[in-house]
């Protein structure tokens, strides 16, 4: 097993053992991103066990893809809570008695609330389709579009209390074309978003992604600008 690691530096790293790295992956939709692990994990690329595929919506069909591949599920009702936070608390007690080194937010679509949060720092990413700092939250492609922008993407990155906001890891990049609407944006960026996630993880997985603070560190060094996806899968 992974064990979460605390240097004297406050890196929150994770130990190199040679047992896959166990996960939670929390989704809202259609889960193609869990999907992308599953797979990866399948052919052998993606050292990692899916412990856990937790949900706010008891349909989504996220769900559907992890009990097809043996995966435990979870399905809360925020409907079903007094608040925000108490829907957050509870959803976050079950997902640690899975015991994941590490949460992976795809598609996930609430905020949290900071005080689960706080126990996870360096242990829970978030993959958003955008460039960020750019255009956090919603309708990211419409927003590329109507900016004029040459180029859109997606990113992953730690997760803090700011909506979108916490360290970059690595980014996907496209080229924006001539006639693109959204929808043509967003299938096209799909399959990057596929590979970024993937990649990323896997750095994490090999111990070469690590948080210090604010810093995310690659191979114990501060990265000055986000690690890029390349043509081969690979980040750099």
């Amino acid at each position: 097993m992974h064990d979460v690691l605390e240097t004297q530096d406050g890196t929150a790293a994770l130990s190199s053992q040679p047992s896959a790295l166990r996960l939670a992956v929390l989704s809202s939709g259609r889960g193609s991103n869990l999907q992308a692990l599953i797979d990866a994990q399948r052919a052998g690329r993606l050292p990692v066990e899916i412990a856990l595929v937790g949900s706010d919506k008891a349909q989504a069909p996220a769900l559907r893809r992890a009990e097809e591949s043996g995966i435990a599920t979870l399905a809360l009702d925020p409907k079903s809570y007094a608040n925000r936070a108490a829907f957050d608390a509870d959803l976050f007690a079950r997902i640690a008695g899975h015991r994941p080194a590490l949460i992976v937010l795809a598609g996930f679509m609430r905020i949290l609330d900071p005080a689960v949060l706080a126990p996870w720092a360096g242990r829970i990413v978030n993959i958003h389709p955008s460039l960020l700092p750019k255009y956090r939250g919603l309708h990211t492609h419409r927003r590329a579009l109507e900016a004029g922008d040459a180029e859109h993407g997606s990113s992953v990155h730690f997760v803090t209390a700011e909506l979108d906001g916490g360290p970059l890891i690595a980014q996907a990049r496209i080229p924006i074309l001539p006639g693109d609407t959204a929808d043509a944006l967003a299938e096209r960026l799909l399959v990057e978003e596929h590979r970024l996630l993937v990649a990323s993880v896997a750095s994490i997985a090999a111990g070469r992604i690590a948080l210090a603070g604010s810093q995310v560190l690659h191979d114990g060094s501060p990265l000055a600008a986000p690690l890029r996806l390349q043509g081969d899968g690979a980040l750099a």
